[in-house]
This record gives structure tokens, sequence and C-alpha cells, in this order.
């Protein structure tokens, strides 16, 4: 699949604030600021190693297509990844989801977990077997640090199994925090080392 070029407003280098922008796309005088519906590019990754994930991913894509307030601009293709953390279960399939939003982070990421829990999703072994997992990687240029949020996702720039497909639809996207682009980030001998197999298209 090829790197999304419908706009270049999710490079965090072009400048604007957050990687924000009018969700008509011109700019908005700061009379209508309050009344623009402001839209953001967020990364979504999505995987899971219980039952059929094939199934479940695409499914959990397409709802995610459904949303109010949320358009995929592209989709990686699914990989086959080794676990890391907890062993001792399936390999996982991965993979991303690029797109704008509306939505503020926290209500992102309820709609996250509720689509999570229609798939049977129950939090008990840290990293342990799951048939559905949804995580904001990148909410624009956004950096979140609460209790129960935290964006850029905290382990993502160590984890090949979110990096390896974001190298598809944004590699020169560029870390808020670290600097670095998702396609550097990727080259990193401890990144390399993880294996991650491209398996097919969504």
């Amino acid at each position: 699949m090829k790197p999304w070029t419908g706009s270049s407003r999710f490079d965090s280098r072009s400048g604007l604030d957050n990687g924000v922008f009018p969700a008509q796309g011109r700019a908005c005088p700061a009379a209508c600021a309050e009344q623009a519906p402001w839209v953001f590019p967020v990364l979504i990754g999505f995987g899971g190693n219980l039952g059929n994930s094939e199934a479940i991913c695409r499914d959990a894509v397409k709802r995610l297509s459904r949303w109010d307030g949320f358009r995929i601009a592209a989709v990686s293709s699914l990989y086959r990844t080794e676990p890391i953390g907890y062993t001792d279960q399936q390999w996982f399939v991965n993979g991303v989801v690029l797109a704008e939003t509306t939505l503020p982070p926290q209500d992102l990421l309820a709609a996250l977990l509720d689509v999570e829990r229609l798939f049977g999703r129950v939090r008990t072994v840290r990293w342990g077997p799951r048939p559905l997992d949804l995580d904001v990687i990148f909410y624009g240029n956004r950096v979140v640090d609460l209790d129960h949020l935290r964006i850029p996702h905290p382990r993502a720039h160590e984890r090949r199994f979110v990096l390896e497909p974001a190298a598809e639809v944004c590699p020169d996207f560029v870390h808020p925090v670290l600097g670095l682009s998702v396609r550097d980030l990727l080259r990193r001998p401890n990144v390399q080392s993880q294996d991650v197999r491209r398996w097919k298209a969504l």
C-alpha cells in the first residue's frame, strides 16, 4: 500500500498547530473558531490473537469507518507478529488505520474500548491473549498524559508491530516527543530484532 498523500497535514514538521485543521479544509478566522469542527489526524493500532483474528480485524475496521466524526484515510496491510512481554501465546495479527477525526482524545478512547468489548475483550493478563486490541498511537502532534490515556502511545516507538504498518501509511510522521520519524524509529536495531511478517492486504 502506498503512503497516504491526500494531505501533508499529518506531518508534524508542517508547523500547523497540533496538526489540526478545519473540517472543511479551509482557513477559519478567529471569529468562527469556536464553531468550527476541528479535525485531527490520528493513527489507530489494531490487532488480536484469539478467534479468527483476520475476520475480527476486518470487522473492527469496518465499524470504525461507520462512526460519525471519523474518516479513514488509509489502512495498512495485515502483519503476523510475535508476542512481546508475555510470549507463551499465539502470534498476533496487527495493522494500523490512519484517519481524521473530530472526536476529542478521551471520547475516541471510549469509543475504541466499546468496540473492543463488542468482540469480547477482557483485560486480565498484561500483554496476554485477546480477541481485539485498539490503541490510539498518535493524535496529531498532541501529547496527552492521563492515568488512563497516554498519547503518543508510550511503547509504540519500541514496537515493530506498530511501526512496520505505520511506515506504510505515514512513514514521515515525526514522533512529537522523540523528534524521529516513523521511518527512522523503524530502522533502530532493537526494533528490527522483533519478528514481524507482512501477511496480506486488509
